[in-house]
């Protein structure tokens, strides 16, 4: 692929985000550097259309979902936080973005554990049965029981998780609204979720 095609493509990728950045509540805020280059200019617009659908995103996805270089998604973002256009934290090895002021610390804590698979897997399964047992769960998910002991635990440190009688997610309409609203960003058994939430609402409720 020449430099000239991926070039247009991110381009492509960077107007398409930048369209849902543009019309933000917080658009203003991000400013726009006095650069000529077109391409740069588009870049905090579109990390807030990007962050807008895929809340909880850490660094090298976002980077490389936008195909930014590393030095330049660590300047804007650096830019955006300054601003208080987007806010960022700390979620293990990873550092995650979301818009400012748009989320408690318990749904950032709660995206952090929807982006990793097998932990949204497991919130997932809770959802649609609440009463599986550790066993159930770990057969669902194709992952071993003590894989399963090992995410619940840190869903359980987080706060998601209460493991006094089995495993109860503490706040599941939350989480499930999160899941619903971005379940495009999550991946297929979020958008499965989606489908069937109004099933679910009774016991999220």
């Amino acid at each position: 692929m020449s430099e000239e095609s991926v070039d247009e493509e991110k381009r492509a990728t960077l107007r398409r985000f930048a369209a849902v950045g543009a019309g933000g509540p917080l658009a203003r805020l991000a400013g726009s550097d006095s650069q000529d280059d077109e391409t740069t200019s588009e870049v905090p617009a579109a990390i807030r259309g990007y962050l807008a659908t895929t809340p909880g995103a850490h660094f090298s996805k976002l980077r490389d979902d936008l195909r930014l270089g590393t030095g330049e998604a660590q300047y804007h973002l650096r830019r955006l936080v300054e601003r208080g256009a987007i806010t960022s934290w700390k979620d293990g090895d990873y550092r995650r973005y979301a818009p400012a002021s748009r989320f408690s610390d318990f749904e950032r804590r709660a995206l952090g554990f929807l982006r990793r698979d097998t932990a949204r897997g497991l919130v997932v399964e809770l959802l649609r049965d609440p009463d599986a047992t550790g066993t159930e769960l770990a057969d669902r998910l194709g992952v071993s029981a003590p894989t399963v002991s090992k995410y619940a635990a840190e869903l359980a440190d987080a706060g998601l998780l209460d493991r006094s009688d089995g495993y109860t997610l503490t706040r599941p309409e939350t989480t499930l609204l999160l899941l619903v609203r971005y379940a495009d960003s999550f991946g297929d058994d979020a958008v499965a979720l989606a489908a069937d939430a109004d099933e679910l609402v009774e016991y999220s409720g």
